[in-house]
């Protein structure tokens, strides 16, 4: 493989690589400040017959599909002397070739001008590329290695940051399609920070923070520092760290506040996209990304569900599993950062009763499972939609549902079995991470099963929980913590109305959730609030002030104005659901010394004792 990969870097874009097997690419950026890209494609040892091209519609990390080929224009193919050949456009982002020669080369503009860990972005300070909304693939040919070259001369200061394994004279090399796919880029002036980490079998691997941003190296060093904490609380959980191939993990953070914010994880690297003018000042708005992302290196980078290996590129993924892939990262992304001293135990337990709060009011969870929540990802996950969804009434975000799942469950390892969850996704590594074994939902059941030594007990919390709609008692849950879990506004009266839009004097309703007494009395989204109780409703503060001074049961009558029809309903006031979690010392309750251990053991530092 070194006598082949030194052949094709003697021919920079030249056709005397086709006589390797490699796909290779060079992308350079002359018009970087209107925003585009010009890409070359090299396709050697092409099979006789139909050749397939096409941009991706789907991307690591996501599990909506997202129409990268709308972006690519000026798509031309040639033979290997240069000859034009006949393209036959059969879809958005499908090109077929049915004649060529041995050798193809494709040439294609594209435009990026959105900054986040989906898309593709070009200005004249930078080159911010995901693979899928960069690069065209050839279908048929995934377990072909990719080699791509990035030209740049007219941007001395620019340099390549990515997991992408570096070859010399700016080319980097991907072993396959999968690989090349699940790789982001990032070109700029950036700073850089890095620090080892060593394994418990002695293997010593680099982190790197690459940071473009306006910041000193003196604040990307400071920040630097506080991931490195974040870091180790990481690896407490795991007691191991992934192989970075390579040896390298990668934070790629893009800091600039007209940035489209995002975050997104890939098997060595994770492109952290922020809105904030800078890092200094803003170090605790970062953090929550930056521990989330670092936490799928092992789960879903590595425990990986088998709904989604192979990823297809060609649509939508769709998966059961997302309420652990994702929702048991986000429980752990808040928690280590409490650990890790970053936060404070107030911040997790506001975290927890953001949790408890959807998991128990919100008509989603009331009525589907978590399972039916991760499937919906395909239309939810950064998905477009143009026409209003019943989404708000049919859906909890399996982030949500499947961090409140982590926290009931984690509770009760440590309450009834003397166990944790970073005891069950230490099984979970040993058994399907580490080996990288595809998971299935059964499977997860029976590492619960094996590690409780209890499978009555795994079978009923699946049955319940995950497959079914029953919920955990929090409350009781909490208690152990000494965390009492109580109504907010107890005898508060609760109309349910939601956020109310107020313009023009006029106040319009947004869609109403089933349950809440505003959708109990036939009020949906577009109804104009003409009166309350005998009350002109001029703006949303009338409504707040009539709600207060009604206490639950109180019927009021309620005049709207529906597609210019007015009508009126009478309304039936609820108690207001919301909850709180708060802690026993503040309700004037005993934090007993077995509540102080558990909540120590739980919320404490992992380090020293592991």
């Amino acid at each position: 493989m070194k006598k082949i990969l030194g052949a094709v870097l003697c021919s920079a874009l030249s056709f005397c690589a086709f006589a390797q097997n490699e796909v290779r690419y060079v992308i350079s950026f002359p018009n970087a400040i209107h925003h585009e890209a010009e890409i070359a494609m090299e396709i050697p040892n092409v099979p006789a017959g139909n050749l397939k091209v096409r941009m991706s519609r789907s991307s690591p990390g996501r599990y909506a599909t997202h129409e990268f080929g709308k972006n690519v224009y000026n798509f031309k193919a040639f033979e290997a002397s240069g000859k034009a050949l006949f393209i036959k456009q059969t879809a958005g982002d499908v090109y077929e070739i049915p004649a060529h020669g041995n050798a193809v080369k494709i040439t294609y503009t594209l435009f990026g001008n959105w900054i986040d860990g989906t898309y593709a972005g070009f200005d004249e300070t930078h080159a911010h590329m995901n693979i899928p909304a960069t690069f065209a693939f050839p279908v048929g040919m995934d377990a072909r290695p990719r080699l791509v070259e990035f030209k740049y001369a007219e941007k001395q200061n620019w340099k390549v940051a990515t997991q992408l394994k570096p070859m010399g004279k700016n080319t980097f090399y991907a072993p396959n399609f999968q690989y090349f796919m699940d790789s982001p880029i990032e070109i700029a002036n950036y700073k850089t920070a890095k620090w080892e980490v060593k394994n418990h079998d002695g293997k010593v691997q680099t982190i790197h923070l690459i940071a473009h941003s306006n910041d000193t190296q003196t604040a990307v060093d400071k920040y630097a520092d506080m991931l490195k904490k974040m870091v180790d609380e990481h690896y407490a959980v795991w007691r191991d760290f992934p192989v970075y191939d390579y040896g390298n993990y990668y934070f790629l953070n893009d800091v600039y506040p007209a940035n489209a914010g995002d975050g997104m994880e890939h098997r060595n690297s994770t492109s952290i996209v922020q809105r904030t003018p800078k890092i200094e000042g803003y170090e605790s708005n970062l953090l929550g990304t930056f521990s989330h992302e670092y936490f799928h290196s092992w789960n879903v980078e590595r425990l990986r569900p088998k709904t989604l290996e192979p990823f297809n590129f060609e649509h939508s993924n769709i998966s059961d599993e997302l309420w652990l892939a994702e929702g048991f990262t986000q429980y752990y992304g808040g928690l280590l950062l409490t650990r890790a001293g970053l936060k404070t135990a107030d911040n997790s337990i506001q975290a927890f009763n953001g949790m408890v709060n959807a998991v128990l009011n919100s008509p989603g969870a009331k009525n589907y499972s978590p399972i039916e929540a991760s499937r919906y990802a395909v239309f939810a996950d950064a998905g477009v939609a143009i026409d209003q969804t019943n989404k708000g009434n049919i859906f909890l975000s399996y982030y949500t549902y499947g961090a409140a799942t982590a926290l009931a469950l984690d509770l009760t390892l440590r309450s009834e079995f003397k166990l944790t969850l970073d005891d069950y996704m230490r099984a979970l590594w040993k058994a399907y991470g580490k080996p990288e074994i595809a998971y299935t939902v059964p499977d997860l059941e029976k590492t619960l099963s094996e590690l409780t030594k209890n499978p009555s007990f795994a079978k009923a919390f699946f049955v319940k929980y995950v497959y079914g709609k029953e919920k955990n008692d929090y409350a009781k849950l909490l208690l152990n913590a000494g965390l009492v879990l109580r109504k907010a506004n107890p005898g508060q009266a609760y109309a349910g109305f939601g956020n109310l839009n107020t313009s023009d004097g006029k106040v319009t309703l947004q869609q109403t959730s089933n349950g809440t007494p505003a959708y109990q009395a036939g009020l949906d989204v577009g109804d104009v609030i003409l009166s309350i109780d005998g009350q002109e409703a001029v703006n949303a503060s009338v409504i707040d002030q009539v709600t207060k001074a009604h206490k639950p049961g109180d019927v009021v009558e309620i005049k709207y104005q529906y597609r210019g029809e007015n009508k009126s309903t009478r309304l039936t006031f609820a108690e207001n659901p919301v909850l709180e979690i708060v802690s026993i010392e503040k309700t004037g309750g005993t934090l007993t010394p077995a509540m102080q251990t558990f909540r120590d053991n739980w919320l404490n530092s992992q380090v020293k004792s592991k």
